[in-house]
């Protein structure tokens, strides 16, 4: 029967949607709705957002459609709303592969009065839920720094663009043009993604926790037991796909608005537009925002494990 196998991924999908929002009913967190279109945005230098423009009163605005939900949700935050999820629709331009796509679903969360750590119970409660067959263990924790020596020998506090270069040779990761300019998080990041991130969360979940403060991004910075200033921020991994991304929520909106313009630097520095910063989330920082953390977790992609799926476009 004609477009049976994609009707029958519908109600596939439509069932865990309906199971999250049971695991999030049965803990008092509340669903919203945000838009999708934000004048300012949560800037960050490697995601690019899609502008579009508008007529109000008659005249062109610039908009762009937003990467996430996270300003206009800690907008609500900070205006009393308590714990609140959402199922949204993020764009990012440029994105397109086999787990990527310019327009996928989040399912974004936050819990004030929950550090990193609480935060990654929940997401492991949720996940084990969700995917029942795949997810048959307890979830391990690791550390960014004892993924990197483990895996590749290299500590990076403590590590420099020779030694990264030395390593993707003896690797044989290919190392692109402009890699001896480059940062050394740009460094790490290309080892990760091309030689580690496929060994992640084989046949264990597991939480990628405490990376560089230079990886901070909307994260608490705090000293780890070897001194070292780490993020109080976690990633998901399940076989080797990245799954969400959660962090102990910064609430310094000096801080914050210091990060963003150091994001723009970057991005000009990369030879990317500079993008205007969501002014109405730097207020709401300083402005009755609650001690919380906060995660976003791919939905599309959990349902590409639950389905045995290698392409995100079969699951949506």
């Amino acid at each position: 029967m004609p477009g049976a196998p994609k009707i029958a991924m519908l109600r596939k999908r439509a069932e865990m949607l309906a199971r999250a929002r049971q695991f999030f009913a049965a803990r008092d967190v509340l669903e919203v709705d945000t838009p999708l279109l934000g004048k300012g945005l949560v800037v960050e230098s490697h995601i690019d957002p899609i502008p579009c423009q508008v007529t109000i009163d008659g005249g062109a605005e610039q908009r762009h459609l937003l990467t996430s939900p996270e300003g206009p949700m800690k907008r609500l935050l900070a205006a009393g709303s308590g714990p609140i999820y959402q199922f949204a629709h993020a764009f990012r331009d440029g994105e397109v592969g086999k787990r990527h796509a310019i327009e996928f679903t989040m399912l974004e969360w936050y819990r004030p009065d929950f550090d990193h750590h609480a935060l990654m119970a929940e997401v492991e409660a949720l996940v084990h839920g969700l995917l029942p067959r795949v997810a048959t263990q307890s979830f391990a924790r690791r550390t960014y720094r004892q993924v990197f020596l483990d895996s590749v020998g290299i500590d990076p506090f403590a590590t420099s663009l020779r030694e990264l270069r030395a390593t993707c040779e003896r690797l044989e990761v290919p190392i692109p043009p402009g890699f001896d300019d480059g940062s050394i998080d740009d460094a790490l990041d290309l080892l990760l993604v091309a030689h580690i991130e496929p060994t992640l969360g084989q046949g264990r979940p597991l939480f990628v926790h405490d990376y560089p403060a230079s990886q901070a991004a909307l994260a608490q910075i705090h000293e780890d037991q070897n001194g070292n200033h780490v993020a109080q921020r976690f990633e998901l991994y399940i076989n080797g796909v990245e799954l969400a991304n959660g962090y102990h929520e910064l609430a310094d909106p000096l801080e914050q608005r210091q990060r963003f313009d150091q994001a723009n630097r970057d991005r000009e520095a990369r030879n990317r537009a500079p993008l205007p910063i969501d002014e109405p989330l730097i207020e709401a920082l300083g402005t009755g925002f609650p001690p919380c953390a906060g995660v976003a977790l791919g939905f599309d992609r959990v349902v590409m494990l639950a389905t045995n799926s290698d392409n995100i476009t079969d699951v949506r």
